[in-house]
This record gives structure tokens, sequence and C-alpha cells, in this order.
């Protein structure tokens, strides 16, 4: 406890002394967490609008014009059983053809050619939502060969997924394309603040290197030596976390004012208040992380201790 007591205080004592480097320390931690705070909101905001996306996303079984009313039970009732749906809606024949003579309202000759059959040329359908976009080709898989509609499977005229594949996988490739992004854009700022936190961190060793080898000579330990540097680290992470999340503060606020009419729906500083706590003990444990292995990094290379 003597050891722990010794180490602290010469570890808030060296803060203290070296009110440039700690300031200097800080200030790097500050810019790199902000980013990481940043790129929370980004990501909370890619989820929000990948879910938006998502809902749109759907495959369509059009059924015969001749299925019966059992049929068509049978089969909403079958594609809601399966675990990997999320959703199954009904659109009628009737509502199939005004969807359409809305879709060509414009188009007269089209509305002439329906009005002259005397009957309406559709068949009803089922729209169909995943729980994830990856399951379409699961899906499509049971109705196709599993054949778990049975004899039900006659009434289906057409699967919409054919057309819809491609979307379906450009979509899926550009959600793990920024989810990757965003992971390594963190991983590189990470990587820059413990190089320069590290170049910092040696120029306070420098200024102690009587010091320390007066303290090797006389038989202090490893630890010992390294303790109030690791300390100085943490106190920077702290600091750093407590200014980037208020920092963040009025950022959020301005880009949800220049935002908000853009993503309907989402709140980016309603989204910050809620998750406020939550962001600064993941900036705070990232900040300590990043200065305290950049400390002891400058320890073990430069005093070779």
């Amino acid at each position: 406890m003597n050891l722990l007591k010794r180490i602290f205080t010469a570890g808030f004592q060296g803060f203290y002394r070296n009110k440039t480097i700690s300031i200097a320390s800080i200030f790097i931690l500050v810019v790199t967490l902000t980013i990481i705070a940043n790129m929370f909101l980004v990501e909370a905001l890619f989820k929000y609008s990948v879910l938006e996306i998502k809902k749109k996303v759907n495959i369509t079984i059009y059924l015969k014009s001749e299925a019966t009313d059992v049929s068509i039970l049978n089969i909403k009732q079958k594609l809601t059983q399966l675990s990997n749906v999320k959703e199954v809606s009904y659109i009628t024949k009737e509502d199939t053809l005004n969807n359409f003579k809305e879709a060509y309202k414009n188009d007269p000759d089209t509305l002439a050619s329906i009005s002259e059959l005397g009957t309406n040329p559709f068949g009803a359908s089922f729209s169909v939502i995943a729980k994830d976009t990856l399951e379409y080709e699961n899906i499509i898989s049971k109705i196709n060969e599993e054949k778990i509609l049975g004899d039900d499977f006659a009434a289906i005229d057409k699967i919409n997924y054919t057309d819809i594949k491609e979307s379906i996988a450009k979509l899926n490739n550009i959600i793990r394309g920024v989810e990757s992004f965003g992971v390594l854009v963190v991983l590189v700022f990470i990587a820059m603040s413990i190089m320069i936190i590290y170049n910092t961190v040696r120029l306070a060793i420098f200024t102690y290197r009587e010091e320390i080898s007066v303290m090797k000579l006389v038989g202090a330990s490893n630890m010992y030596i390294r303790g109030p540097f690791i300390v100085e680290s943490a106190i920077y992470g702290v600091i750093a976390s407590l200014v980037s999340v208020i920092i963040m503060y009025p950022i959020v606020s301005w880009v949800r004012d220049k935002t908000i009419d853009f993503f309907v729906g989402f709140d980016m500083l309603q989204y910050y208040k809620e998750n406020i706590v939550q962001i600064f003990i993941i900036l705070c444990i990232s900040g300590i992380l990043v200065s305290m292995i950049s400390s002891m990094l400058a320890v073990r290379k430069y005093l070779n201790v």
C-alpha cells in the first residue's frame, strides 16, 4: 500500500510539474478521442440509415389470379413461421390494380388498355421482409428447394428475388465496407496518438534521466520506476475524455441542426444525451489505454528498463 501511495503521489506530482508536456499530451488525446466519439455518432447514424433502407428492401411473391383463399392463407401462415422472416404483408388484387393505376395515371393509353380488359388482370401478392438482408437467399431456398409450402406452392406465379438479388448483394457489400472503413479510421488515429504521445512522454523521461538513474542504483524496482509515468498517463486519459465529451456537445448540436431535415426520425443530439455516460466510459478507457501503452513503450525503449 505504501508503494502504491508513493507511485500515485509521484505520478500526480509529475503531472503538475510537467505542465507543458501534460497539456500537449492531453491535447493530442482530445483530438483522437473526439474523432472516436464522432465515429460512434457516425456509426449510429449509419445503422439508422441502413435500418431505413432495409425496411424498403423486400421480395415480392406474386400469386396466380386463380389462387384460392385457402392457399393464400396457408402461404402467409407458413411464411410468417419462418424464423428469418420479419414481416409478411398481403396485397390484394384490388390493391395491386389501384397501385398500377396510380403509377400510370399520366399514361392514358395504358389505363385504357386495362379498362378494355373488363377484368382485373393482376393477382394478389405477398411482400416479405427478412430480419436481415443476408437472409433472403435462405428464404428463397426454403420456398423453392425445401418446398415448405407443399401443394400451395402451385399458387405462386413468380418471385422477384432474381430481379433484386444484385441490389441486395451490393447493399450488403456497402454495409460491410463502411463498417470496416470506420474501424480502420479509428485504429489509424489510435496508432498515430500512441506514436505522438510516446515521443512526448520520452521528453518527460529525458528530464528525469538523472533522477531515474539514481533510483535504479539504489535498487528501485522496474514497477516503481514505471509507475509514476503510468499514473500520469492515466490522468491524461481521464481529463482528455472529459474534455472530449464537453467539446462534442456543441458539435453534435450544430450538426443536428444542419441535418435534422435530411435524417428525418434520427435526432443526433438526443442520441448523444441518452448515451453520453456510455460514450464517456468508452472514451475514458480508450484514452487511458492509449496513453498508458505509449508511456510503457517510452519507458521500456528509452531507458531500457
